[in-house]
């Protein structure tokens, strides 16, 4: 199955629209969420990746900043809403850490910051009225 493409944040401005919006941290990354601009002509997943110098020489913000696409192409399509756009801030402990770990903090992410494309199935509660005597 072909997940749909990404499209980029392309300015500046769309990544301080973004970085004014939700953030959630996680050990390899900081995810931030914002609604798209209503302008857009259809609303498409946009998201930008950044690394900072903190992290490390650009060999190494290189290997942070395609870890976090590959995993960005395989979970946002699939869990993302389509009107939100992201961006992906990586920090120091994204390269030594374990993929799999990672998209799943991705998924985490996206739960905590309620940017699911569907909420998560499961009962609702109940509530009952209190019962006066």
């Amino acid at each position: 199955m072909a997940a749909a493409r990404l499209g980029r944040l392309p300015n500046r401005s769309d990544f301080l629209r973004v970085q004014a919006g939700r953030r959630c941290a996680m050990p390899g990354f900081v995810l931030q969420t914002a609604p798209a601009p209503p302008e857009l002509a259809f609303p498409a997943i946009r998201v930008g990746f950044t690394v900072s110098r903190k992290v490390g020489n650009a060999v190494v913000r290189n290997r942070v900043r395609r870890r976090l696409r590959e995993i960005a192409r395989q979970v946002i399509p699939e869990a993302a809403r389509a009107d939100h756009d992201y961006v992906l801030v990586g920090r120091q402990g994204a390269l030594g850490r374990d993929f799999l770990a990672m998209r799943a903090e991705l998924q985490e992410a996206l739960r905590r910051l309620k940017a699911l494309a569907v909420p998560p199935a499961g009962p609702k509660p109940v509530v009952a009225p209190i019962a006066t005597p």
